[in-house]
């Protein structure tokens, strides 16, 4: 009934007025954006509950509620381009040794993909430990459907070469890859701008006087889309509470129940990844309890958003303003870990679903020959998943046919594809994250006084 929708927005309006009076107060970000997520929470199992059988009514909601999370999410896609380019470009004209983008690439890129193999041996392990197998699924009309999906849309993932793939992340119309047309784009853009930014350094060289003003234009550019990034990030609590309310409202109970051995081995296997990226901090003499402290808003989004791409902007204002990394460092960590080298969605979900399947085709999942295939094809593949739009599922392709497994199977999951789908999103950017920071450490290029700075708060004013 429109007056019950009505009612239901009223309610969701004056959740977000109070957020507002709060953070007005001088609440930190951090906190409101914790109260926005429990209040979410709470407003869509409510939805849920009480309207779950009236689909007219819940759905009308949940279109108004989406126009402030849908919103929100369009703000950031809206600053990622303008905000990789002047971030990379600015950064590369302040390093004095053009070489220095090969340290951080290798840096970032290593670190990247040793997580995700890692993260592979985690979902193997998970897997084995939850007697998790694909035999007792049941394939309903829906997962059907995305398994035929999934075979007509894999024909072109399959016939993408390793050559064909490094080709594509050259740009060849930089406008183009700008409008993000790509699934490459971003990948593409961060090329640009460091081909931009070294010609700045040569035209320095050249006319110093000339590369001067170049430079110092740069920077007024790159402060004026740091003040666009600042005032979107301090929409964030408004956010994350419509979009937590909408994965709530719309989550099937019965489904989640049915798989629930999986979503509780994927939850668990993602927490020990987390461990894992501790682990790595601490080796590289970063505190973990604190680090995790200041990501937590970033970690928040990406968990109610469902995308590691519109949580760039957040990412590397966290690493810059929050962490201490350099802007060049966390800018390519950032951007290489939206599309490459994902722990969750491209290592640990596509070797349990390999494990899963491997055993109804005869193939015995613990021999050795299959674990190290497996280990290193999901390693290969989460690089490969930039070539490619569909996260997850696309790297689960990828391994289900270099594994020569049945890559319908692939949509036996769908059903709680949005709750797991959370969860590996937060890991993925907090893999890049950790990726951007232990490189910033080995590099010696970390500052330690913002890393023990307390008043840290995301949208603040910083190193900028």
């Amino acid at each position: 009934m429109p007056w019950l929708v009505a009612i239901n927005v009223l309610i969701f309006a004056l959740a977000i007025v109070l957020l507002a009076r709060w953070q007005r107060s001088g609440a930190s970000l951090s906190r409101v954006v914790l109260v926005g997520l429990v209040v979410g929470v709470v407003l869509g199992a409510l939805l849920q509950a009480l309207y779950a059988d009236d689909t007219a009514t819940l759905t009308g909601t949940i279109d108004w509620v989406n126009l402030v999370g849908g919103g929100y999410v369009q703000l950031l896609k809206m600053i990622i381009m303008p905000l990789v380019l002047v971030t990379i470009l600015s950064a590369v004209t302040r390093l004095h040794d053009a070489s220095a983008l090969g340290k951080i690439s290798v840096g970032v890129l290593g670190l990247l993909m040793i997580t995700t193999a890692i993260s592979a041996i985690i979902g193997i392990g998970m897997t084995q430990l939850f007697g998790l197998s694909a035999e007792g699924l049941v394939q309903g009309a829906r997962e059907l459907e995305r398994g035929q999906d999934i075979i007509e849309r894999s024909a072109q993932v399959a016939d993408l070469t390793v050559p064909q793939l490094l080709l594509s992340f050259i740009p060849s119309n930089p406008f183009q890859d700008l409008a993000g047309a790509r699934p490459t784009s971003i990948i593409s853009v961060v090329i640009f701008a460091a081909f931009l930014g070294m010609a700045a350094l040569g035209i320095k060289r050249e006319n110093p006087a000339l590369g001067g003003k170049l430079i110092d234009g740069i920077d007024v550019v790159q402060k004026w889309i740091m003040r666009l990034v600042r005032m979107v990030i301090r929409l964030t609590p408004y956010g994350v509470l419509a979009l937590m309310a909408k994965v709530v409202a719309t989550s099937n109970l019965d489904d989640i129940l049915g798989l629930l051995g999986f979503v509780v081995a994927s939850y668990i296997g993602l927490a020990l990844i987390l461990v894992m990226h501790a682990l790595f901090l601490s080796g590289a003499g970063v505190n973990p309890l604190r680090y995790f402290k200041k990501v937590w808003p970033v970690l928040t989004f990406a968990f109610t958003s469902r995308s590691s791409a519109a949580t760039i902007p957040l990412n590397i204002e966290a690493q810059v303003d929050r962490i201490g990394v350099p802007p060049a460092i966390a800018n390519f960590a950032a951007s290489f870990g939206a599309t490459i080298g994902q722990n969750g969605c491209a290592g640990l979900y596509p070797a349990m679903l390999a494990m899963m399947i491997a055993p109804t085709v005869g193939i015995d999942p613990l021999s050795l020959e299959f674990l190290a295939t497996l280990v290193l094809v999901v390693t290969l593949a989460s690089f490969g998943i930039a070539g490619v739009g569909g996260g997850a599922t696309f790297a689960a392709i990828i391994v289900l046919s270099t594994l020569d497994l049945p890559i319908a199977l692939a949509g036996l999951l769908i059903s709680i594809e949005p709750l797991i789908d959370m969860g590996r999103t937060a890991i993925n950017v907090n893999g890049s994250m950790t990726a951007g920071t232990v490189t910033s450490r080995l590099l010696g290029q970390h500052d330690a006084t913002v890393f023990a700075a307390e008043s840290d708060e995301l949208g603040e004013p910083r190193n900028v």
